[in-house]
């Protein structure tokens, strides 16, 4: 019997899958009901064919075609069953390897459609109202304040107003009487405002640059609580001995803090 001459028309392939679904829908056979025997051939031809030098890429069209050979040497012999005394297809398992590569391979073909159109598309920034870009939604306290308990807040306070009680002050046992300069909590809010222009994440502790004064360190915690309240920045603390983190809140300005309303 006269093997059949196969003619070796121009394929764009990518890989040994892509090339057994282009023999398919070459031949116009249904993918549930492959010739085995035919489109075996086909592809076996298309392998001889090949100048590929890279090992690797002609070794997974050589794994194919060892597959091929097994489902048509399976299919030659008597009908297999399975665990249900049913009948078995060997073709089954490559069907459904063709049916996912050709579901991709769709999707990509529509993925690159719509980068080229995309291409052509120009997306503008549509302007807001002013009244609309200036509007600031209000601060949920609780929610700024899940963190940061009064407890926790108390603790704190109490710790440092421990460690300034413990500093030694040469300098103040000199003197029978020190007169400490009055420092209003606006003046605090000012300085930290001041201090987040070059610092967005800070500690407490940082924040106060070494200063030793009692009357600074209680009015500079107060203005921080009042720029929480005011939602320009976030306090959190790791663990109960942790000095407070303070961050400065995602598009906050502090230079547009009302401080008409606050008390000296």
């Amino acid at each position: 019997m006269t093997e059949p001459i196969y003619k070796l028309d121009n394929l764009d392939f990518d890989g040994p899958l892509d090339l057994l679904l282009q023999l398919i829908e070459k031949n116009k056979v249904d993918i549930f009901d492959i010739p085995i025997a035919d489109i075996t051939a086909q592809y076996l031809a298309y392998v001889e064919e090949m100048e590929e030098s890279d090992m690797e890429i002609i070794s997974a069209f050589l794994v194919m075609a060892c597959t091929l050979l097994d489902i048509k040497a399976r299919m030659l012999l008597p009908g297999e069953t399975d665990e249900e005394d049913e009948d078995t297809d060997p073709r089954e398992d490559l069907v459904q390897r063709l049916l996912e590569y050709k579901r991709y391979k769709y999707i990509s073909a529509e993925l690159r459609e719509y980068e080229k159109m995309a291409a052509d598309v120009l997306y503008r920034n549509a302007p807001l109202p002013e009244e609309l870009a200036a509007y600031v939604p209000p601060v949920d306290l609780d929610e700024l304040l899940k963190d940061v308990s009064a407890e926790t807040l108390e603790n704190i306070f109490e710790r440092v107003i421990k460690r300034m009680r413990n500093a030694v002050n040469t300098a103040a046992d000199s003197f029978n009487r020190i007169e400490k300069e009055r420092v209003s909590i606006v003046k605090c809010i000012e300085g930290i405002k001041n201090f987040t222009k070059s610092h967005r994440k800070f500690t407490f502790r940082q924040m106060l640059q070494g200063g030793n004064d009692r009357t600074e360190m209680i009015v500079s915690f107060l203005a921080v609580l009042e720029l929480m309240k005011l939602g320009k920045i976030t306090v959190e603390q790791e663990d109960p001995d942790a000095d407070l983190k303070v961050e400065v809140r995602k598009n906050a300005d502090l230079d547009d803090v009302d401080l008409s309303g606050i008390m000296e």
